[in-house]
Formats: C-alpha cells, structure tokens, sequence
C-alpha cells in the first residue's frame, strides 16, 4: 500500500479541525447547558400565555422543564416574595411595598378585564344595544343601588341583576376595581374562585352579572364568545347607545384592536408581568425571560395578547441584561 504524501496528510488532519471546529460552534440550543426546571405561579390572566410560550421554549430546549400553576396574582407575588417560585405572574400594579421586599419584574404583554352577562339575559337585547355606562357599573358593584336589570334603562324590570365577583386576591377584581375608582375589597357580590369559576358562574345564571380576562369569555379556536355570555358593551361617551367606535366585542380579534389602539380603556385594559424575589440569576431563568421579550412575542397574537412596541421591549429587556452587572 502506498504511504500517502506528508502535505496531504497535514490538509486532511487540518480540514478534519476545521469540521470539528464548526461542528462545536454550531452546537444546538439543548447542547449549551440551558437545562433545568422553572417553576411559576399566579394570575390567571397570564397563565394561559405563559403556558403557550413554556410549550415552545421546550421545543427549543427540551432539557428545560416548567412546571406552570394558576391561583390569582396574589399568589403569584406571595409565592415570589417567599421564593417558592422562580416567577410569579402578575396582572396588576406593582406595590411600592411589595417593592421593598424586594419584587423585580418585567412587563411582558397587555390585556383587558371585560364584563360580562349571560347570552339568555332577560334584557340581553336592550343591553347589547344601549350598553352600560361606567357610573352604572359603579352602581352595581359598588353603591348597590342598581339591583334591577331594568333600572340600568331607568326603568323596572322585574329581573334582579346576581352580581359576582372574586373571592381571590387577583389582578382582575383589582383592575375592575380600579375602573371603578374603589378597590377590590370594595366590589360588592357573591366571591367566586379564579377566572373559570367566574365565567361558569355567569354561564350558569340568566341574571348574572360578573367580569373576566379576555382569554375566558373568548373561545380560543373561534375567537367568538363562549357559549353562554356575551361581553357587556361599555357605553364610554354616555351617550345611552354603543355607537360604531365602542362597537368591538363581537370577536377576540375585535376587543385585542381596540385595547392596542386605545379605545378600551386602560384600566380595564393592563399590563402583565413576570415578578421574582430580586433578579433572577439562574441561567434558565434568565433564558426563558429573554426568549419571551423576543422571539417569544411571535406568540403574543395568536394567544389574544397585545405585543408592546419594540421600544417597551427594549427597556424591559434592558432591565433583564443588568442581572449579572
């Protein structure tokens, strides 16, 4: 057998480093050491968002595991603060003393608390077209002195309007709330648990009267309301009608328009965040929180989110980028 030349054998031994070199280089995302479990808790305003963006970090890092539960805002900055969780998810305003126990946060995509009735509402008709004003709303909730579905149109029904509220400490009952120039202690109505307890407790009473985040009176695959409720119109310019530009509850698509553009209101509409005890300093923390400000906000659409401006992102994932300084 002939020897090969010397030169020859010195090309293929570097080609063969080469090929090694850009074999390492071109690692894939699980084969970089983001592994590990992040665990997170809180509203369930956001819970359905944060499950969708875990599906697809996994799909990138199959190595990372999330384990994922909701049980109201409340919890979720309790479960932070004590660190319990790595992350705690938020739908409401950050307090200045949860601040000086230490909360950090980042802001990660926008929705709206609605309110809603149920579809075979004696009056659903009238309601539909003439809507609610927000003094109304306050009178129902706060005051007590609307108890009449008829007495919203100034005039007497018959049928006694079953106000519901939340029993959780929660970033919806404290948005709603806040719409109302009060406090989520100060709604009035029977406490109901989470999100889906509220929207099955309107669903199941013709004269119900009670408030959701979108993501439960919005069919995800539809994009229409539920079976059962329909989205109380918000008369804003008190007018006694719904005019055309206070006109989108129909669809999914319709009401996360008008939050981006302005037109429902903030509050109801909010912010939502992500919360830890100080900046998060694991690895897989910080990944995943990095990955929802960018690639991750591809989803937002899609889950009946609204993105923030490439400029909101920035500053939020500037906050993230100074963990390690």
């Amino acid at each position: 057998m002939k020897k090969l030349p010397v030169c020859l054998i010195l090309t293929l031994l570097i080609i063969s480093l080469l090929l090694n070199l850009t074999s390492c280089n071109n690692k894939t995302p699980s084969e970089e050491g983001i592994e590990g479990t992040i665990t997170i808790s809180g509203a369930w305003a956001l819970y359905p968002m944060v499950v969708k963006w875990g599906e697809e970090f996994q799909k990138i890092h199959p190595k990372v595991m999330l384990d994922i539960s909701a049980g109201g805002a409340g919890k979720g900055m309790a479960d932070a603060l004590a660190g319990v969780v790595d992350l705690g998810m938020v739908s409401r305003d950050i307090y200045p003393a949860e601040v000086e126990k230490g909360a950090w946060w980042i802001s990660v995509t926008k929705d709206a608390v609605v309110p809603t009735v149920n579809e075979n509402n004696p009056a659903i008709t009238e309601i539909l077209s003439k809507g609610v004003t927000k003094q109304s709303l306050i009178d129902i909730w706060i005051t007590g002195k609307i108890t009449d579905w008829g007495e919203i149109f100034s005039e007497k029904s018959g049928h006694a309007i079953h106000v519901f509220t939340r029993s959780d400490a929660c970033g919806a009952a404290k948005t709603w709330a806040k719409f109302l120039d009060k406090n989520q202690e100060d709604l009035q109505g029977i406490g109901v648990y989470g999100d889906p307890g509220l929207a099955e407790a309107v669903v199941q009473d013709v004269s119900g009267i009670g408030y959701n985040n979108i993501n439960y009176v919005y069919d995800n695959q539809t994009k229409s309301p539920v079976k059962g409720i329909r989205i109380l119109p918000i008369d804003l310019n008190n007018n006694g009608r719904i005019d055309e530009s206070e006109d989108f509850y129909d669809n999914r698509d319709q009401i996360v328009e008008a939050i981006k553009e302005g037109k429902y209101p903030s509050p109801p509409a909010r912010d939502l965040h992500l919360v830890s005890k100080s900046r998060p300093n694991r690895k897989v923390v910080t990944e995943f929180l990095k990955w929802i400000l960018t690639d991750g906000q591809k989803y937002v659409p899609e889950a009946g989110y609204i993105n923030f401006s490439e400029q909101r992102l920035q500053m939020e994932l500037t906050k993230l980028e100074t963990v390690n300084q």
